[in-house]
């Protein structure tokens, strides 16, 4: 990293506007498509799917419904279905066939108020075991759905009697490295981090950082646990060694002071679990790397392992928007390429350069 050239740099490719308020982006697997989520003016929900075409974006589909959508995730569905499950403002959990989007092939009334996050694992050939459906809500529940079983969730972890209700802002999947093992992270509004085993269907562990998680996500799925990202408001964020789990300490992590505002999103490279883009309020991207230390674990004072976190390394920034960039998704299949949606109501296709020499 010698000069400034030989960074990678962040290239705007394509931008447009849109006439509604979009929360969230995905790609398409094994497309050159991706498809938009949000709610327009008159207050009801769409799905747009776009298509890349010689550097430009043709609008493929356009998909309204009676309710906005804040949330979508592919994670659990096969790459022959391709289908999308979302979640919505009235908290309706649906799973959708974008070619045949009119009735959703799977519903359910899966909380009482928003779903603010969703997380999907056991499809795309990401993480071993059943296909299941994470959802996250401001009724302060976090449920876990198999989308084979209709009604009811398979795991429900709600706040106990007489615990306050915090509303859950984001949810992850991980440790899915075997048909048995699997854990979800949450993150809350009041700093809360939350990690579920549901082999056990046990709290794992939990964590306070101060301030609101805006998002939570594992570097890899489909692996045993090694690192999360934890952002949260006021410009922090969280990486957490998640190989060694001390009794009392809990897993050793290194925090970064990056935006001067609310860290929305993360977001790791497919192809390189050690790098990830961070989203800010300010409508600016920070691409980061994380270096492991010479030795991730050593013994305490009474011989128990402890973790011991890396460092987060810069490698570009840019500015794209004045307003926050809600969603960021990088393509399953072309590396570099990236969708991010912004609330200034437009998307963006970036592509990142020089990412297979960092």
């Amino acid at each position: 990293m010698s000069t400034p050239l030989e960074k990678p740099q962040i290239i705007s490719h394509i931008q447009k506007s849109l006439n509604y308020t979009v929360f969230d982006g995905k790609w398409i697997p094994c497309s050159a498509k991706f498809v938009c989520m949000g709610n327009f003016p008159r207050g009801t929900g769409v799905m747009q799917i776009y298509e890349i075409n010689h550097g430009e974006l043709q609008l493929v589909k356009e998909i309204e419904k009676p309710k906005p959508i804040k949330c979508g995730t592919f994670g659990a569905t096969s790459l022959q279905q391709r289908h999308l499950a979302t979640g919505d403002f009235d908290g309706n959990l649906h799973i959708w066939n974008l070619e045949v989007p009119d009735v959703p092939v799977y519903s359910v009334k899966a909380h009482k108020e928003i779903i603010n996050c969703i997380d999907g694992v056991g499809g795309l050939g990401i993480g071993d075991g059943a296909p299941e459906i994470v959802t996250g809500s401001r009724d302060g529940t976090v449920k876990v759905w198999d989308p084979r079983q209709k009604d009811t969730p398979v795991a429900n972890m709600e706040p106990v009697e007489g615990e306050s209700k915090r509303d859950c802002w984001s949810v992850a999947f991980g440790h899915a490295f075997n048909d048995q093992d699997r854990c979800v992270c949450a993150g809350y509004d009041n700093g809360d981090i939350k990690l579920f085993d549901l082999r056990n269907m046990s709290l794992r562990w939990e964590k306070n950082i101060k301030n609101g998680v805006c998002c939570v996500e594992f570097d890899r799925k489909d692996i045993n646990m090694n690192k999360m990202v934890a952002t949260s408001l006021e410009g922090k964020f969280h990486v957490f060694d998640m190989r060694t789990q001390h009794p009392t300490i809990g897993f050793a992590s290194v925090s970064e002071k990056a935006h001067k505002s609310t860290v929305w999103q993360v977001r790791h490279l497919p192809q390189n679990r050690d790098i990830f883009m961070t989203t800010g309020g300010a409508g600016n991207l920070h691409l980061w790397k994380y270096e492991y230390p010479a030795q991730r674990s050593k013994k305490d004072s009474e011989e128990v392992d402890m973790g011991v976190a890396g460092t987060v390394n810069l490698l570009q920034n840019v500015t794209l928007s004045t307003q926050p960039i809600a969603s960021l998704d990088w393509s399953p299949d072309k590396q570099g390429l990236c969708v991010c949606t912004a609330f200034d109501q437009s998307i963006r296709v970036l592509i990142v350069t020089k990412l297979n020499r960092v």
